[in-house]
C-alpha cells in the first residue's frame, strides 16, 4: 500500500468499523485492491447511460427527474433539477449516435418535469427537489437552460421555458457581468467565477433562440470572470466552500465556460485564457492520471484523494483544447485522466453501482463521500464520447503510443 492510501486508511479506521457492509466492502476495495483494468470508453458509455436510466427510475421522489446519487449509506436520493438539466444533452447525444429511442424518450420525460417545476420568475431552485428554501438560483437555472435549449433543438418544443430562463438570467446579471443577486443557499456566499458554466447555458439558448442578447450576456460574464484569473491561469473565487483550495470540479466548470465562450465567439483571447488554466492543471497530473481533488493557487495538490467528477471534466476540457489546437499535451493528459477514472468504475456487479462514478476516489474522500453522483457519471460519459470522436484512423498510432 502506498503512502497516500496508508494515510487515507489510517485516518478512517474507526469510521470503517461503523460502516454498513456495502460501504465497508467498497472502502476496503479502494484502499487495498490493485488498479483495475480500463474497460474502455465504449463499455463505460453504455454502462454509464444504463446507470443514469436506473437513477431516473429509482429517484425517491419518482417525478421524472434523475436521482442525485446512490449512497452506500442511505440508498437512492431524490431528483436533482440542476444536474437533470445538463444530463438531457448527454442522453440526446447518445440517442443520435446509437439510435436508442429510449434515451430520447427519457430526455423528454426529464424536460417535461423541469417545465413543471420552473418557478414563476423563470428561474429554478437550488438543491434537490425537496430542498428548502426553494428559491430561484442563478447557477442551477443556467445548468437547466442547457437541457431546455437541447429540447428546443431536438423536439421543437420548450421555447417558452427556455426564453423565461434565459430572460431571467440576463435580467438578474449585474452590469459588470457578475451574478450576485440569486446565489445558492447551499454554498459559501460570495461571487463565483465558475458561473462561466452558466454563461455556457446562455450560449446554448442563443443558438436556438438568436438575436435576443443571450450570447452577449454570457460573454460579459466570462469577461468578468477573467478579471479574477491570475497569470498562471488559476481563478480566484472558484469553489463551493474553499476558494483558496478549489475543487477540480469547480475548476472544470470555469475552464469549460471559458472554452465555450471561445467556441461561441471565436475570440482568441478566450482560447489563450483557457490554455493558461489548462496548462496550470497539467502540472498537477500524475503520469497514471491521478489528479488531486483540490488544488491551491500554485497548482499544487492539497488533498490525497481524487474528485472523479473534476477529473472527468478537466479531461474533457483537455480533449476539447486538443481538438482546437492539436497540442498533443492536451490529448495525452485527457486520455490518461480518463483511463484513471474508468479504472474506478465497475462494469459488473450490483445495478445500483454498475456504471456509476464515485464522488471521490477512494470513496471516503471528502467530495460525495460514499456516494455515486449522477453528474460524475454524466461528465465521464461526455468525455468518453469526445474521446471516441477524436480517435480518427490517422491518430490511432499516436494514441496507442500515448497509452503505452
Amino acid at each position: 500500500m502506498n503512502l497516500r492510501k496508508a494515510r487515507l486508511w489510517g485516518s478512517g479506521v474507526l469510521e470503517f468499523l461503523h460502516l454498513p457492509p456495502p460501504a465497508r466492502r467498497e472502502y476496503f476495495r479502494d484502499a487495498f485492491s490493485s488498479a483495475a483494468e480500463d474497460p474502455g470508453p465504449g463499455r463505460v458509455i453504455e454502462e454509464g447511460i444504463g446507470w443514469i436510466c436506473r437513477a431516473q427510475d429509482h429517484s425517491t421522489t419518482a417525478d421524472g427527474g434523475v436521482a442525485r446519487h446512490y449512497s452506500l449509506l442511505r440508498g437512492w436520493g431524490p431528483s436533482y433539477p440542476e444536474t437533470t438539466g445538463y444530463i438531457i444533452p448527454t442522453l440526446l447525444q447518445h440517442a443520435r449516435l446509437t439510435g436508442a429511442s429510449s434515451s430520447r424518450e427519457r430526455a423528454r420525460r426529464m424536460l417535461d418535469w423541469l417545465v413543471r417545476i420552473q418557478r414563476p420568475d423563470g428561474g429554478f431552485q437550488g438543491g434537490t427537489i425537496d430542498a428548502k428554501p426553494a428559491v430561484s438560483v442563478t447557477f442551477n437555472t443556467g445548468q437547466i437552460l442547457m437541457g431546455l435549449a437541447a429540447g428546443v433543438r431536438e423536439f421543437n418544443r420548450y421555447q417558452e421555458a427556455t426564453t423565461a430562463a434565459a430572460d431571467w438570467l440576463t435580467a438578474t446579471m449585474d452590469p459588470d457581468g457578475c451574478w450576485r443577486k440569486h446565489p445558492t443557499p447551499f454554498a459559501k456566499p460570495g461571487e463565483k467565477t465558475y458561473e462561466t458554466h452558466v454563461a455556457w447555458g446562455l450560449f446554448e439558448a442563443d443558438r436556438v433562440l438568436p438575436n435576443r442578447g443571450y450570447g452577449a450576456a454570457g460573454l460579459r460574464n466570462v469577461r468578468w470572470a477573467l478579471t479574477h484569473q491570475q497569470t498562471n491561469g488559476w481563478f480566484a473565487q472558484c469553489c463551493l466552500t474553499d476558494p483558496d483550495r478549489p475543487l477540480t470540479h469547480t475548476i472544470g466548470y470555469v475552464l469549460r465556460g471559458v472554452i465555450e465562450a471561445y467556441l461561441f465567439a471565436g475570440d482568441e483571447a478566450f482560447l489563450h485564457a483557457a490554455r493558461r488554466t489548462a496548462d496550470g492543471v497539467l502540472g498537477a497530473l500524475r503520469p497514471d492520471g491521478f489528479l488531486p481533488g483540490r488544488l491551491d493557487s500554485r497548482w499544487r495538490g492539497v488533498v490525497p484523494w481524487a474528485c472523479l467528477t473534476g477529473t472527468a471534466q478537466i479531461a474533457h476540457c483537455w480533449l476539447l483544447l486538443f481538438r482546437e489546437t492539436r497540442d498533443a499535451r492536451y490529448r495525452d493528459a485527457g486520455l490518461a485522466a480518463l483511463r484513471y477514472v474508468r479504472r474506478t468504475v465497475r462494469v459488473d456487479g450490483p445495478p445500483e453501482i454498475r456504471g456509476a462514478v464515485k464522488g471521490s476516489f477512494p470513496i471516503h474522500g471528502d467530495y460525495g463521500r460514499y456516494e455515486y453522483l449522477n453528474w460524475a457519471c454524466k461528465f465521464l460519459v461526455d468525455a468518453c464520447l469526445l474521446e471516441q470522436e477524436i480517435r480518427s484512423p490517422i491518430e490511432q498510432e499516436d494514441l496507442a503510443a500515448a497509452a503505452s
